[in-house]
């Protein structure tokens, strides 16, 4: 091999490490969430992989109807795990893949005119979004870093000790690490940590060694979809929290490349993710976003080549294709798990607040969107039976933390802030009108 070839893929190989955890994280939460078996559970990761590199590639490829055209890599989005599982919980598998279906076929139609609508998702309401996304997630982390819920030694010294050194790991990682090992730090965390509970007996390696060595993905593998009005408004509404996240992305890599983007260009890339959501739906994985971490790599790196990509799209096909890869990921404890999505659910808090930092707190108004959004997000999350007495088809509405904090943020800030200026816009008109007369 060319030592130019060579290169390139090392670095498309550290781009496929920086994402596979993010990647493997939704699957296993979400597939262990909705109790599903190792075997359902390998073809889970297995297709997530997949539909990752064909995600990937949608975007790099640009051409008249999709593909953005810069060097971006796509996963499924943390702001569905949530909603996902409500969703399982409440209807089934086959609601959920029918409610991402939808989604994307709605973010199809609106890509257009979407650039139109972005004055409804100020820093306000994504910032209050994204923290209320982290926030709610906290709960899922803490009881799987007891060892799970409904598990025999839940809150054992064990899982306590595996979590919290699996977390000191992450943490040690992110202080004194340089460069990529700094980067998959939470892949280090949750290896050293599964290694760990190994030895405390607490791996069974049986579902590495029943999975098949090859296999091909295939549509409907939980059965065919079905329709849930309620479901599928909440995943148009995580598709639109996902579009804006991506958006932020496109954005921060147009700057690295010196690539200008224009209204076309963001429209094809919102088709893009849009049809990798469909498709995640079709063969029953998740809906996919632009990564954050990919494009943290780019500039650590300076490597902007698509080429690159292009092969991280590959490798992650080919990955996708070999379920003993997504079994292994499968066998990490709860107690790991829960250790590392400490980490990384705080992130997501962080990332929130962040955004929040770009708001005018000056304004009381603003203060008030954050107050009662997130207030209402933990609030549902902390006790979910408060709307118990609402239909059972409104119910998936206002009992997902995420679902009910985010429509209260877009709601105040529609109040607040758009309806007030049409009214001042139309008073203005009023006058000018008098005045000409």
């Amino acid at each position: 091999m060319k030592p130019e070839k060579t290169k390139m893929t090392v670095l498309a190989l550290q781009h496929v490490l920086a994402m596979y955890a993010g990647a493997v994280i939704v699957p296993i939460i979400t597939g262990s969430s909705l109790g599903m078996n190792s075997r359902q559970l390998t073809y889970l990761v297995s297709v997530d992989i997949f539909m990752s590199g064909l995600a990937t590639l949608l975007q790099i490829w640009k051409n008249r109807f999709f593909g953005i055209g810069l060097p971006i890599v796509l996963g499924c989005t943390f702001t569905a795990v949530g909603p996902m599982i409500a969703i399982g919980k409440q209807y089934g598998v086959s609601a959920v893949y029918g409610a991402i279906l939808v989604s994307g076929l709605f973010v199809i139609l609106i890509s257009k005119f979407f650039s139109k609508l972005a004055r409804f998702f100020p820093p306000v309401v994504t910032g209050s979004v994204v923290t209320i996304i982290g926030v709610t997630l906290i709960p899922v982390a803490m009881k799987d870093m007891a060892g799970g819920d409904g598990s025999k030694d839940f809150g054992s010294l064990t899982n306590i000790a595996l979590s919290f050194g699996t977390l000191l790991i992450i943490v040690l990682l992110q202080r004194f690490a340089k460069g990529f090992i700094r980067s998959i730090s939470i892949l280090i965390g949750l290896a050293i940590g599964t290694v760990a509970a190994a030895l405390f007996g607490k791996v069974s390696f049986a579902p590495v060694a029943e999975a098949s060595w090859v296999h091909i993905v295939q549509p409907f593998y939980f059965g065919m979809p079905t329709f849930e009005w309620s479901a599928c408004i909440t995943m148009i509404l995580v598709a639109l929290v996902s579009l804006v996240e991506s958006s932020g992305v496109y954005f921060a890599l147009s700057g690295i490349t010196k690539q200008p983007l224009h209204e076309d260009d963001l429209a094809r890339g919102y088709r893009a993710e849009g049809l990798a959501v469909m498709l995640g739906g079709l063969f029953n994985a998740f809906p996919y976003t632009a990564f954050s971490q990919n494009v943290g790599l780019i500039q650590l790196s300076g490597v902007k080549s698509k080429n690159v990509m292009v092969l991280v799209g590959s490798f992650l096909l080919l990955f996708g294709l070999i379920p003993k890869l997504g079994a292994l990921t499968t066998i990490i404890p709860s107690s790991v798990l829960g250790g590392a999505m400490i980490a990384m659910f705080g992130m997501v808090i962080a990332s929130g607040i962040k955004m929040l930092s770009k708001v005018d707190f000056a304004n009381n108004e603003n203060l008030f969107i954050i107050a009662c959004s997130i207030g209402i997000g933990l609030g549902v999350t902390v006790v979910p039976d408060i709307f118990k007495g609402l239909p059972s088809n409104i119910q998936l509405l206002t009992q997902s933390g995420i679902v009910a904090g985010s429509v209260t943020a877009i709601v105040l800030n529609l109040f607040f802030h758009i309806l007030p200026n049409k009214q001042a816009a139309k008073a203005k008109v009023k006058k000018v009108g008098t005045q000409a007369s």
